[in-house]
């Protein structure tokens, strides 16, 4: 299990992917449609409104909600990741093609991030309401990965395609797990210290646009190194370097 472990995480391609699925994470969560929301999402699963709670017992509720409500859409971003990882293992006889058409998709996808497409990153909203509190936390969860999936979708698209040139389930599997450890991490941040983090918040919302276009050009570098092929040859060279270190 630990070898396995070590296969997944520790090669050159998967450590380059992982930090941009993290990264993408986090742009994700200060997007317009998910840090306006943030306070509401973790004052519903935690049970109640939440104002800088100091005792344990206190705290306890909003860190095992806003857990639960992280794995709920934690679930359905890690399906998406080990569906594409799966067929890229499928079509790994054409991937090499494919994987330049999806470069091209994560350019577009780049210029959606930017506003170059308004109107393109309107979620669907599901009306099923779980109960508020522990209990409703999980499928609450589910429910904003679903509804919020085409909000999401230039930085989900991105984290994808990284998991289909992976060409593994697994591999897949993992990289959309850090994608919403990095998009989910933020939102305890925000439950543990509400008034702090809401300060930081408001910062991001007052250089959203800064922010969507760092991410954006972070988006389209990836999908250029992508449909140009140098994002393999980068891979390659990194592997090989990693292979030669010892311990």
């Amino acid at each position: 299990m630990t070898g396995a472990l070590q296969e997944i995480v520790a090669t050159g391609p998967m450590l380059a992917a992982a930090a941009v699925a993290a990264l993408a994470g986090l742009i994700s969560f200060v997007s317009p449609c998910v840090l306006p929301v943030v306070p509401g999402y973790v004052s519903y699963v935690a049970g109640g409104p939440l104002l800088d709670r100091g005792a344990a017992t206190q705290r306890r509720p909003v860190i095992v909600g806003t857990t639960l409500f992280i794995l709920g859409f934690a679930a359905v971003f890690v399906a998406y990741g080990a569906l594409f990882g799966g067929l890229g293992a499928t079509l790994q006889s054409s991937q090499a093609v494919l994987t330049r058409v999806l470069g091209v998709v994560v350019v577009i996808m780049g210029l959606v991030l930017a506003g170059w497409f308004p109107g393109s990153q309107r979620q669907f909203l599901p009306r099923l309401r779980p109960k508020t509190g522990l209990v409703g936390a999980p499928l609450m969860g589910v429910t904003f990965g679903l509804g919020w999936t085409p909000c999401l979708g230039p930085t989900l698209a991105t984290v994808q395609t990284l998991a289909f040139t992976e060409a593994s389930a697994g591999r897949g599997a993992a990289l959309a797990g850090i994608y919403a450890a990095g998009l989910g991490l933020p939102f305890v941040a925000v439950g543990l210290g509400m008034r702090r983090a809401l300060t930081a918040t408001e910062w991001a919302r007052k250089h959203t646009v800064a922010i969507k276009r760092a991410g954006a050009v972070m988006l389209i570098a990836t999908g250029l190194m992508l449909a140009t092929g140098v994002w393999d040859q980068m891979m390659r060279a990194l592997q090989s370097t990693i292979s030669g270190f010892t311990t």
